[in-house]
């Protein structure tokens, strides 16, 4: 999967009616998910990377995918839970609960991830956070936006903090640095910065969009997990790269910034 390197607008109508699609898709996803949240009788099974997956992740794929048979028949399909069908130059790329962990602990920082990739670069994207009654949206050239309170949308911006002295991260887990051999890099990080935390999941990326954190990063990601993140980061005003700085998710690492950091974190990082 590339990453837009750029905010360049194909057709603004196609792309304003797939987002509106997209956020369709997230109320199905909503109402099959937070049906069975913090079910006592939540069935629960493990998966042959001994990864947990509920009933509710795949019954949310499946209300994703029914909608799309429906509406988008000819485009593809990318899901963690069922794979990929078609082979197109629009493809849908679905994380139906990104923090299943979370989920069946009854704990509601999880979401559904929704993208649309077209020719490989991720066009729309929805991160919706239902058990605690959040949305992030956004799509090339519309924007990135958030729900309020009252109902109304609000535009997102990141932050114009340019000193890393000054930044807050998110490093999502010690383990994840620790299995990718990056311990001195994250303990420079966080010696580096204002203040560390490891928030988890998609959560953290939607702060970055708000402008709350600077920089986001992770390894042994997969296309689902960061898809849906990637317009909205972008039209943010943020940068997403690959751990090393390339626009590419080969090595399966990310590195999100406030985008005026990106090259001075990218430097901190890989002084050793």
């Amino acid at each position: 999967m590339s990453l837009p390197t750029s905010a360049t607008s194909p057709d603004a109508p196609s792309i304003a009616d797939d987002l509106a699609f997209a956020l369709r898709l997230a109320d199905a996803a909503d109402a099959v998910s937070m049906a069975r949240f913090d079910a006592a009788d939540l069935e629960v099974s493990f998966k042959p990377d001994a990864s947990h997956v509920t009933e509710a992740d795949l019954a949310t794929e499946r209300a994703i995918r029914d909608l799309l048979a429906a509406e988008r028949p000819a485009d593809g399909i990318l899901g963690e839970e069922f794979g990929t069908t078609g082979d197109t130059a629009r493809q849908w790329i679905i994380d139906p609960i990104d923090g299943t962990a979370n989920y069946l602990k009854g704990i509601p920082m999880w979401s559904t991830l929704i993208a649309l990739a077209i020719d490989g670069v991720p066009q729309v994207g929805v991160v919706s956070q239902p058990a605690i009654g959040r949305r992030w949206w956004g799509a090339t050239g519309h924007g990135a936006w958030t729900n309020t309170p009252t109902g109304e949308a609000r535009r997102l911006a990141v932050s114009g903090v340019d000193a890393i002295a000054e930044a807050s991260v998110s490093f999502q887990s010690i383990g994840q640095w620790r299995d990718a051999g990056r311990l001195s890099a994250l303990e420079r990080l966080t010696g580096a910065v204002w203040r560390d935390r490891g928030y988890g999941d998609a959560w953290p990326y939607m702060l970055l969009a708000e402008g709350r954190l600077e920089l986001v990063a992770e390894f042994d990601v997969k296309e689902y997990d960061i898809a849906a993140h990637l317009p909205i980061i972008a039209e943010a005003g943020g940068r997403l790269t690959a751990f090393d700085g390339t626009d590419s998710l080969s090595e399966r690492s990310v590195l999100a910034t406030n985008g005026v950091l990106h090259d001075p974190f990218l430097t901190l990082l890989h002084a050793d």
